[in-house]
């Protein structure tokens, strides 16, 4: 049986092929130290309320919705990135 690989996909299996990829010496530790951080980086327990204009509001819940995500989720998904400093500028 053959399948057509994504580019995506084609990459990660060229790069595992290289022997780029490190094996993690304690799996189990690991798996509980990934799951500690996205328990932290999910939690939400503070609130943000600004002001936008409408223009603005409607073309952030159409770009969500291109996204499949809920625009509020859209907007905390991109100050997430901001601070993370993962946000790139569109055209650089």
């Amino acid at each position: 049986m053959t399948s057509k690989l994504t580019k995506e996909e084609k990459e990660i299996l060229g790069s595992f092929e290289k022997g780029e990829w490190i094996p993690v010496a304690d799996l189990s530790k690991r798996k509980k130290e990934l799951t500690e951080y996205a328990r932290n980086t999910l939690r939400k327990d503070k609130r943000l309320n600004i002001r936008i204009s409408e223009r603005d509001l409607i073309e952030l819940q159409r770009k969500a919705v291109k996204e499949g995500l809920p625009y509020q989720t859209y907007v905390s998904s991109i100050i997430h990135k901001f601070i993370n400093g993962s946000l790139i500028e569109a055209g650089k």
